[in-house]
């Protein structure tokens, strides 16, 4: 026991002289000791990623946010070590280094400790304002054990290409002279690192991953859905579409549709069936031709011809989302509304995901839902004025950003329909920006008010937020279903080095006074909320559940409408079974 203690206390002496690792010499870029500003950097980053956003995330995905973030810090703290060192030729002696490491090994551990446990309250809050159970899942030690292992990952990622640009460099400086053999090495390690990035990481391993998944998935059908006996939507008798080449979501949208029976229960009203039409991506004919989505929407034109869908009192041109889903609670409210006298009708730019489209097929989104708008518009612009049907627009995501994008200016949208229903509009959207560049003075961003709500108005609770401003509503009208906490609606590169104005007071109902912005930080935790913002349930996060039903009924409200209408259907439709 006697030699055990003096093994101790000798490690503990060599500790306290020297708590740090010291590289044999500069050759070791990979295996060296991590820099001391540096670290405590990243530490400081990691603690600012255990903050709350704009929705509750599991303890996986805060240790990665973590670990991210962590490493971020790192490379800023380096990247400032490295100026001062540059321009400062004084160094603290090897007394005062150790007592910093010290410091740090001591106050560092206690300290994340204590916050992971203080950001497991905040995750409480936040899900007790968002309706959720206040219980929670939250292992202290695995989510520092996985931030530590995440920004180890990232270190060893780097400092390897930084080990391989040093040794060729050091190749070209046997022939070129040591300034331009610096240049070419940099640029060289530059491009390789960012082409193996984007194209090997990225393009040949995620994007072709999600491709392969979706393009399996857009070849099945989910479970109940049948082909449709109506000859009123596509893929079902006479159709221009063929039901195989529907795809995954057009199956799930013409398959699930209502029909006149279930309508009536409901409405006690005679009733029609409803008209859907959907045209896909998929289907052989457009892929040879020189405009797809021209072709698309002409054919679209055609199917809504052979439905007879320019004799229905409303049509509704729906922007799909990235893998071609519409909202069936958007399609279902409007169709009980007017007793199935509708027409709705959209088209497939993409089987991805939303994610995936919108870093590779977001031109797409617009173009697709562009062409069909111009020509379904000019199909009702050649009949008689008497015998129009009310023409109206809808979508969500990054449906709602291809409807927008076809119109660009809130003035152009209002003056060419008769209303719109747009839901969770991401950022980038051109109306969206402009309502909330020019909201009206006072009113906050996350609901912003736009010429005293005269044609526009925003809600996340919509029987309360729609009868907001007092001022009368003219016609036409269109609203826009917006939570405050929907990351995708306020994501945005910006947020890595601007705070957002959506953290301004007043926040929004369902914001927790504990989120902070963080330069960094805030970008990566609300590029996680992304991946999340479905785990809540409406009004909340990416989640609309039933607001189409009030929206629907602001819009376009029928004769005879009144307001126990609305209630009762939206209690029905919340009640039902999600089609798909």
């Amino acid at each position: 026991m006697r030699t055990l203690g003096r093994t101790v206390e000798e490690l503990g002496r060599r500790f306290v002289a020297q708590p740090y690792w010291k590289r044999p010499d500069e050759s070791y870029l990979v295996r060296r000791w991590p820099d001391l500003f540096a670290l405590c950097l990243a530490t400081v980053f990691f603690w600012a990623s255990l903050t709350p956003s704009l929705v509750p995330r599991p303890w996986l995905l805060q240790g990665v946010i973590g670990g991210i973030t962590a490493a971020i810090g790192y490379a800023v703290g380096t990247l400032l070590s490295s100026l001062f060192r540059l321009f400062v030729k004084r160094r603290p002696g090897d007394r005062a280094r150790a007592r910093c490491w010290i410091a740090y090994w001591i106050l560092s551990p206690v300290l994340s400790v204590w916050l992971i446990s203080e950001s497991a309250h905040m995750q409480r809050e936040l899900r007790s304002l968002q309706g959720l159970s206040p219980a929670l899942t939250w292992h202290t030690p695995m989510i520092a054990l996985l931030a530590v292992a995440t920004w180890l990952l990232i270190l060893l990622a780097a400092r390897s290409v930084r080990l391989a640009s040093s040794r060729f460099i050091r190749w070209l400086g046997r022939a070129l002279p040591r300034p331009v053999a610096v240049v070419i090495g940099l640029l060289v390690s530059a491009v390789v690192v960012s082409t193996a990035i984007r194209d090997v990481v990225f393009e040949r391993g995620v994007i072709d991953v999600a491709d392969r998944i979706a393009e399996a998935t857009n070849s099945g059908t989910k479970n109940g859905i049948r082909r449709p006996d109506s000859p009123l939507v596509s893929g079902g008798p006479g159709s221009l579409m063929n039901w195989d080449d529907l795809g995954f979501q057009g199956r799930n949208f013409t398959g699930s549709v209502l029909d006149r029976e279930e309508i009536n229960f409901f409405t006690g009203s005679p009733a029609k069936d409803p008209v859907r039409v959907y045209v896909s991506s998929s289907a052989p004919q457009f892929f040879q031709d020189d405009d797809p989505f021209q072709a698309q929407a002409q054919l679209a034109v055609r199917e809504l011809h052979r439905t007879g869908a320019f004799g229905r009192k409303v049509l509704a041109v729906a922007g799909t989302t990235g893998s071609g889903w519409i909202d069936p609670t958007v399609a279902e409210s409007l169709e009980y509304l007017y007793g199935g006298d509708t027409a709705i009708v959209g088209v497939q730019y993409s089987y991805l995901p939303s994610w995936v489209s919108f870093l590779v097929d977001k031109e797409k989104a617009g173009k697709a839902t562009r062409a069909l708008v111009q020509a379904v518009r000019t199909e009702i612009a050649g009949l008689p004025a008497g015998k129009r049907p009310k023409f109206v627009v809808t979508g969500e995501s990054l449906g709602a950003y291809a409807i927008e994008d076809s119109f660009g200016t809130a003035e152009a949208l209002l003056a060419t329909t008769d209303g719109a229903l747009l839901s969770g509009v991401p950022n980038f959207s051109p109306i969206a920006r402009e309502m909330r560049e020019h909201r009206d003075a006072g009113s906050p961003v996350w609901r912003p008010e736009f010429r005293d709500g005269h044609n526009i108005r925003v809600a996340q609770f919509p029987t309360a937020d729609l009868a907001r401003p007092e001022a009368r509503w003219a016609q036409p009208r269109a609203v826009v279903l917006q939570n405050a906490s929907d990351p995708i609606v306020w994501w945005s590169p910006d947020l890595l080095l601007k705070r957002p104005r959506w953290l301004s007071a007043p926040l929004g109902p369902d914001i927790t006074p504990h989120i902070k912005w963080f330069p960094f930080v805030t970008f990566w935790q609300t590029t996680v909320d992304m991946a999340v913002s479905y785990g809540v349930q409406a009004p909340h996060g990416h989640r609309y559940g039933t607001g189409a039903v009030d929206g629907w009924a602001a819009l376009l409200p029928p004769q005879q409408w009144t307001q126990q209408d609305t209630d009762r259907l939206r209690t029905h439709l919340a009640a039902a079974p999600t089609p798909y």
